[in-house]
């Protein structure tokens, strides 16, 4: 019997459920809106186009659990891990890559799957559907009339999602007097990162500015959604507790100012 499947949105999951549903032997049809229909953050057509961090966190396997997880994908002959790994680059002990190549590998190697068909089309009614067997990868970038379809059916408590958003830092803008390459506990290159150091005046003096600095107003319909504890913005740490940066993201441990080696850095950025 000829084995078909059907697979909605094209990101990391979709991209990734496609390719596994082929390699099993399935005729897959690939569902991707874009470009026919775009998102606010979403620049290109391509499948798996990153449009928050480059980075998929730690490859540690042997010590985290995210490495584990990745290992684990290899293992099963993963899309998205092989790609990503064609396409890393320097990032300490963690697995970050070249965001177009990366997308631009995976469109590459979908579309020439001969059992893989990519369709630009937005579904808007889940109803509508036949009885192939579907998976819906949709994520939080998801079309409103998608959005209203799942809505029917999972109800408004199972529809929110909030991130938080990475500055853009130029290096003309650092003072590179103060601040040193080095990653983390010396992993990857050993100089993947750079790091600027604050003794605790300065740390404190952060959090208090961070603070009483001007935020974006929720819309009334926001104000009671939850965050994603996994990316929270760094003012609701700081709300958490005066010290929970230092011992979250601005950690100093795994780091040595090689202008003063003795001295560990109260928190790191």
């Amino acid at each position: 019997m000829d084995k078909k499947a059907r697979v909605i949105g094209a990101g990391l999951a979709g991209s990734e459920a496609a390719w596994q549903l082929a390699k099993c032997g399935y005729q897959v049809d690939l569902y991707e809106m874009r470009p026919v229909k775009n998102t606010p953050a979403h620049t290109t057509d391509k499948c798996a186009e990153l449009v928050c961090s480059n980075s998929l966190r730690s490859d540690d396997w042997q010590t985290n659990a995210v490495g584990l997880l990745h290992e684990e994908l290899r293992r099963c002959g993963s899309l998205i891990m092989n790609c990503a790994d064609e396409t890393r680059v320097p990032a300490g002990g963690a697995l970050a890559v070249d965001r177009e190549a990366f997308s631009s590998l995976v469109m590459q190697k979908l579309t020439f799957h001969p059992l893989i068909t990519i369709h630009r089309k937005e579904i808007t009614d889940l109803d509508e559907l036949d009885d192939i067997p579907t998976i819906l990868a949709t994520g939080p970038l998801t079309s409103e009339k998608m959005a209203e379809n799942l809505q029917k059916i999972t109800g408004d408590e199972h529809l929110h999602f909030f991130d938080a958003i990475a500055p853009i830092v130029y290096t003309d803008s650092i003072d590179m007097s103060q601040a040193w390459y080095q990653s983390r506990y010396d992993k990857g290159d050993k100089y993947d990162y750079l790091n600027l150091p604050m003794n605790k005046e300065q740390y404190e003096n952060f959090v208090a500015n961070l603070l009483a600095g001007e935020k974006v107003e929720f819309h009334d319909w926001e104000k009671e959604t939850p965050y994603f504890e996994g990316c929270l913005p760094i003012e609701v740490m700081a709300e958490r507790g005066p010290l929970t940066l230092r011992f979250g993201p601005m950690k100093p441990v795994g780091l040595t100012n090689p202008r003063d080696p003795k001295n560990k850095p109260f928190a790191v950025v």
